[in-house]
């Protein structure tokens, strides 16, 4: 198989680097242009010293060219700076995986509420195939050119509660599922901010964007409320833990029944048994180790009698599943190959 050109606009952030590495390693891509208008006309490994051994240079934008030298354009930008650039690159026929919020949102009107900006045009929102193969987009992505890949707190969340509401186990109408989730620094992004500065985030534990205000909110109500088949909300509140990366997501769920545990977990494993990257973890205490530095998701079920909730725990690593690993695995189903292709890499411990 001829090898796949592959680009990265925005190859000098977290994503775009992580998509380096993982893209390096990839038995059937090439890399063609790596794009940092920040680093432009410097060597890759003397901006990274980590990617060692890696020939590459950190060009400038010219988007004509780009898109005549590559097959798939991976887009590691900002929200707001991709959708105008997406819509370039599919004049010029190369496939294009947006990692930015800039396409994830199916209303724009809900997109210009959340984001203050001005929403892609329908037609290109009606396009995007959002990239989480796992809850039943696996077919749609094969056979796209355009793909909005998930955020990181959305992607855990969704893993997490997908079985749930395919099998109509959750009372809707008692109360708000509750998402409490934490993420490591490195979900911020590269950009400096007093937010992320080492005196703030060192020994400290802080939630943020608390009472529904979070971008991610219309995002995870939107995919929910499709496996659902009904609108619903959910109570999401994000935290910053002081880790460089890993995300844990622990959703609260109100059952509707009285429901044996091992049924619950009969049909997570039915749900995830075509899922590679979905793995269940019976273990008592949950944690982001399990997954930093790989492309899995792992789920813990803990069912509390008392109050009929099932504690679902889904830990994923925000840079990979969340972000740069999800749009590899995406770019596989892209091109017909094994959705696991240059992603089989376990986690580092300790």
């Amino acid at each position: 198989m001829k090898k796949i050109k592959a680009s990265i606009i925005g190859a000098s952030g977290y994503t775009g680097v992580e998509l380096i590495r993982l893209l390096s390693a990839h038995p059937q891509v090439e890399l063609a242009h790596l794009v940092s208008e920040t680093y432009q006309q410097q060597e890759l490994t003397q901006v990274f010293p980590h990617l060692a051994h890696l020939m590459h240079q950190f060009v400038s934008l010219n988007l004509t060219q780009l898109a005549q030298q590559s097959d798939i354009v991976f887009l590691a930008l900002p929200h707001t700076k991709a959708a105008a650039i997406s819509a370039e690159l599919l004049q010029h026929s190369c496939k294009v995986i947006d990692l930015s919020a800039d396409l994830r949102l199916n209303d724009g009107k809900t997109y210009e509420q959340w984001y203050q900006h001005p929403a892609a045009n329908s037609a290109l929102l009606t396009q995007a195939v959002y990239g989480l193969a796992e809850i039943g987009y696996r077919e749609q992505i094969a056979g796209a050119n355009l793909i909005a890949n998930p955020g990181c707190y959305p992607t855990a969340t969704l893993l997490a509660l997908a079985p749930l509401l395919k099998n109509k186990l959750l009372n809707l109408s008692a109360a708000p599922i509750i998402i409490d989730a934490k993420s490591g620094v490195s979900g911020a992004g590269r950009s400096l901010s007093l937010a992320t500065h080492f005196c703030e985030t060192s020994n400290n534990f802080t939630a943020y964007q608390v009472g529904g205000i979070h971008r991610h909110t219309p995002e995870i109500e939107q995919e929910l409320g499709k496996l659902a088949r009904k609108e619903l909300m959910i109570q999401f509140t994000p935290h910053l833990i002081p880790i460089p990366r890993g995300l844990m997501v622990t959703a609260y769920c109100p059952l509707n029944a009285r429901h044996d545990l091992k049924q619950i977990s009969q049909l997570y494993t039915e749900y995830y048994q075509d899922s590679y990257f979905v793995v269940l973890n019976n273990q008592e205490r949950s944690g982001v180790k399990a997954v930093i530095g790989t492309n899995f998701c792992q789920i813990s079920l803990h069912l509390d009698p008392r109050t009929n909730y099932l504690v679902v725990v889904s830990v994923i690593d925000n840079l990979l599943k969340g972000a740069s690993g999800q749009a590899v695995q995406n770019m596989n189903l892209m091109y017909q190959l094994p959705e696991a292709t240059g992603l089989t890499a376990l986690a580092v411990y300790p």
